[in-house]
């Protein structure tokens, strides 16, 4: 990395570490901007937030700039009953105190009038019985029978101005200020339920990794047998899949409500909803049918060929069994992505807080001067607040006016850049490290005897040592063409509104594109690294190398490398699949023996999901090991047979058994030639 690079990392790093402010995340913030509730601070004790006029969410600015434009204060507790200002004023002395703690600090309600009050905007004209929601104080609403709205069992009731208030209007007003927060609502519902059952997540995890690691080392002694296992456990999965989602559409038939459509029920935060209809255990069961048929269809016309990958996959087996350390490899992988991730994370977090307080005049009236940045020290003495009386500065959204707040989104993708950049040197780094360890396997003339005491190490030591610069060189070009379509996706979110077609179908083959290019990019930086492994020379020649040896064995790529892919990513299927059936059982109540061990969620797919994933990334970590042995070997392989004809003086390095594979290899060949002369004789 170059002196100038690092120098605007580093500055990044400072200036949104330090102006960066993650308690935005956090606390609901007041008309001044200060933080409601936050410990050390004069609001500690007060982390709920109050609208003065909860009517003027219902404004269509709450959509524009996500902010009620009524002053907003932090309390205590949020009004449990009906009052308005009139009869708090004229009221008891515990009418006064209770109606006082949500008005202004200051405030003193026996000194001065209910229009003086209201015209300064110092406390609000009505208190309604209102219910924390997301720390938010909003009213507590109802409906009698007949659909009738109610808000603290009263349908309507006066402002404190004179004017009378429909509870169904305050219903909307709740509405849109709930759009605010409703994505907050079902963060927080998340994070509950993460909460409550963080400990059985890893406890599934655990069990994703022990589950994948006996998996690979029964491969490693019993290769055949257990990959044709592996194929006949992933159909029976699936196929119970497809089984209960029969099931469940069928035990629904005849329910209230479980032929609503899809489209019908709309989105919904309670995502549980959803798995009461009987169109989405449809939906799920034609996936998995579609994806068994697809299956089972590979499996019949690759017939020849798997027989041929699970004897690469036994040698593969071999080369594990005499580099045993490379199995635990991924655990270092992981170590470093956690990291990265962290980093990524944490700075994209003090980012995006690292805005100023914004404040804005919001006004009933015309005024020119609405929507306009203001200052609320000196508002009350500027021509804004003398020329529109009912007009007040209020606090708007965090943003700023310096180079620095207004380029934030610059910093933003160069953060994401960053991400991509690390994520593919870590994983560069374990490719090269195992493709030198599985080399040197290899291209030991005698084995075990000629093979590295610590093959990992010694490779992990090269790649640190020599390559690098290679391994930065191939992450960079792979992160630049992910950040590209990073900001495809971007733009496409911004023209989505746009009618312009031309414009859309662009977009969208430049996405195709892109896409195309990266898995491209991937394939031959991965068969690079390997080059980098066995010959040690730079990025450049080597991905030249790989890529026409590749070429000269093209039919062997497809008959043996691909077909090895598929079978090991039917492993993961299978782990993902046994370990994914437990949790939904477990999360979901339905195992009787466990039922009360099983916590009380809001959304019991959250960890199902976080589990499933997890497993995936577990066995994927594990089976990159195997993934990265055969892709090692094949090229090893190639190369051989180009550098040596197995006489005497130039010896194979290969064993009798990959050369029984070569065998194999060449009648497929043969055969296909032979049917491509007849078919052109004809």
């Amino acid at each position: 990395m170059g002196v100038g690079f690092k120098k605007c990392v580093l500055a990044i790093v400072k200036n949104s570490w330090s102006q960066g402010d993650p308690r935005k995340v956090i606390y609901p913030t007041d008309s001044r901007g200060q933080f409601c509730g936050q410990a050390g601070t004069p609001l500690e004790k007060k982390p709920l937030l109050f609208y003065f006029n909860i009517l003027k969410c219902a404004s269509p600015l709450v959509l524009l700039e996500f902010q009620c434009p009524t002053t907003q204060l932090c309390v205590e507790k949020c009004p449990d009953r009906h009052l308005t200002l009139m009869k708090a004023k004229l009221g008891s002395n515990e009418d006064r105190e209770y109606y006082q703690q949500y008005c202004k600090d200051g405030v003193n309600l026996t000194k001065l009038s209910p229009p003086e009050i209201l015209k300064d905007g110092l406390c609000p004209a009505i208190l309604m019985p209102s219910k924390a929601f997301t720390r938010r104080c909003l009213p507590a609403l109802g409906t009698l029978k007949g659909g009738v709205v109610v808000v603290g069992n009263e349908t309507t009731f006066t402002d404190g101005k004179g004017s009378s208030i429909n509870a169904t209007d305050v219903l909307e007003a709740s509405k849109k200020s709930n759009v605010v927060v409703e994505a907050r609502q079902v963060a927080m519902r998340i994070f509950e339920d993460y909460t409550q059952s963080w400990h059985w997540i890893l406890l599934g995890l655990v069990i994703a990794m022990l589950v994948s690691f006996i998996f690979i080392v029964l491969l490693r002694f019993l290769a055949g047998i257990m990959v044709w296992v592996m194929i006949v456990l992933v159909i029976l999965v699936i196929g119970y899949g497809i089984f209960h989602c029969y099931m469940e559409f069928a035990s629904l038939k005849g329910e209230p409500g479980s032929d609503v459509t899809i489209r019908d029920l709309g989105l919904q935060t309670d995502f549980s909803v959803y798995l009461q209809i009987r169109q989405t255990w449809l939906a799920f069961m034609i996936i998995l049918a579609i994806v068994e048929v697809i299956i089972i269809l590979l499996l019949i016309f690759l017939r020849k060929r798997i027989m041929i990958a699970i004897a690469l996959i036994k040698e593969a087996s071999r080369a594990v069994g005499h580099v045993m350390s490379s199995l635990f490899y991924p655990l270092v992988t992981f170590a470093l992505l956690a990291v990265v991730i962290a980093y990524w994370a944490i700075t994209a977090v003090f980012l995006s807080t690292s805005n100023e307080q914004v404040y804005k005049v919001f006004n009933n009236s015309e005024c020119e001067y609405s929507r306009e940045t203001c200052d609320p020290q000196t508002f009350n003495t500027s021509n804004a607040s003398a020329q529109c009386p009912d007009a007040e500065c209020l606090f708007a959204f965090y943003g700023g006016e310096t180079y620095y707040h207004k380029y934030l989104i610059l910093f933003q993708f160069y953060n994401v850049f960053l991400f991509f950049w690390c994520a593919n040197f870590v994983t560069a780094l374990g490719q090269v490290t195992l493709s030198g360890a599985f080399a040197s396997y290899y291209w030991a003339f005698k084995k075990p005897d000629d093979i590295p005491s610590y093959p990992i190490f010694s490779s992990l030591g090269r790649a640190l040592r020599y390559h690098t610069g290679s391994l930065a060189f191939g992450s960079l070009i792979l992160s630049i063409v992910q950040v590209i379509r990073v900001l495809l996706e971007y733009l496409d979110q911004k023209l989505k509104g746009a009618q312009n077609k031309f414009a859309k179908f662009m977009l969208s083959c430049m996405k195709c594109c892109f896409w195309c290019l990266e898995k491209c990019i991937k394939f031959l930086n991965r068969n690079a690294y390997i080059m980098i492994a066995i010959y040690g020379k730079s990025f450049c020649p080597s991905a030249h190398d790989a890529f026409f040896l590749l070429m000269r064995n093209i039919i062997r790529v497809a008959v043996l490398d691909k077909v090895t892919d598929f079978l090991l990513f039917l492993g993961k299927l299978l782990i993902v699949g046994i370990v994914g059936i437990f949790s939904f059982f477990f999360f979901s109540g339905r195992i009787r023996a466990i039922e009360d061990a099983a916590p009380s969620l809001n959304y019991y797919w959250v960890p199902i999901l976080t589990v499933v994933v997890g497993s995936y990334l577990i066995a994927h970590g594990f089976f990159s090991v195997y993934a990265m042995c055969v892709d090692t070997l094949f090229l090893c392989f190639c190369e051989d047979l180009e550098r040596n004809d197995g006489s005497p003086e130039r010896p194979y390095y290969m064993s009798p058994e990959l050369h029984e594979i070569l065998s194999k290899t060449k009648s497929l060949e043969e055969d296909r030639d032979g049917v491509v002369w007849r078919i052109g004789s004809r």
